[in-house]
């Protein structure tokens, strides 16, 4: 069997999806904190679920493990670490469990293990979403050293991963799934025609060949009548002659 085209092409936007959700689990940028009290005006502080950094804009300093218990102990920072963290690993499986379902090396995939597939990955970019829209829709009320907090390009990253895994997953559920119904009608209504061309054999007339089979039997009457005809005037020569 040949994986379709298709598929192939929503495994590969899939991949991409798990490493936009990768990027947006390590990296700290969740949220960036500017115009900090008693601090340079040019320091940024960059919040992730993992860890924190400092950077200056003035220079490309960036120094990261810094430190903030207060930030960590936070529920959606733990939330957020466990659901990134299930939706990396649910992707993969869902992965291997599609590529397991429609493999092309034997004749008969097995669509209903594709689809099941499909819908662990569509499970897994809501995995994704969940908390990274919860942690967009409190940005504001995690506790800040300062009130000018921006979006992260994580947040972005982590819609963008989780919606394309969502949109994924379900087409390729849909289609797999669909196959599936429509493969088991087809073969019973294979199965049947099969068991009334057997029964009720309809042979096709082929022209030429009857054409073939007139000319064959209409030499060996022409034949005969020739014969006949013969005989007749051999008959008739021979009589004539006996008379005179």
């Amino acid at each position: 069997m040949r994986t379709p085209l298709g598929l192939l092409i929503a495994m590969v936007f899939v991949a991409c999806g798990w490493i936009l959700d990768l990027t947006t689990t390590v990296a700290p940028n969740w949220r960036t904190i500017h115009n900090i009290s008693g601090h340079p005006e040019d320091l940024v502080l960059h919040q992730g679920i993992w860890d924190i950094c400092r950077s200056f804009t003035a220079s490309r300093d960036v120094l990261c493990n810094h430190e903030d218990i207060e930030y960590f102990n936070n529920q959606i920072i733990e939330i957020a670490r466990r659901m990134m963290l299930a939706n990396l690993i649910v992707t993969l499986i869902g992965l291997c469990v599609v590529t397991i379902g429609t493999h092309c090396w034997t004749n008969k995939p097995r669509l209903s293990v594709g689809a099941l597939g499909g819908l662990l990955i569509f499970s897994s970019g809501v995995l994704a979403i969940i908390p990274v829209a919860w942690y967009h829709h409190i940005l504001t009320f995690i506790n800040s050293p300062s009130s000018d907090i921006r979006v992260g390009y994580c947040i972005v990253l982590g819609y963008t991963g989780g919606i394309i895994e969502v949109l994924a997953g379900l087409a390729m559920f849909g289609g797999l799934y669909q196959g599936q119904c429509h493969g088991g009608k087809s073969g019973e209504g294979g199965a049947g025609n099969i068991g009334r061309s057997d029964s009720q054999p309809h042979p096709k007339s082929d022209g030429h060949g009857s054409a073939r089979r007139s000319r064959a039997s209409s030499v060996p009457y022409a034949l005969e009548s020739l014969k006949q005809e013969v005989n007749f005037w051999r008959g008739k020569t021979s009589s004539a002659s006996k008379t005179l």
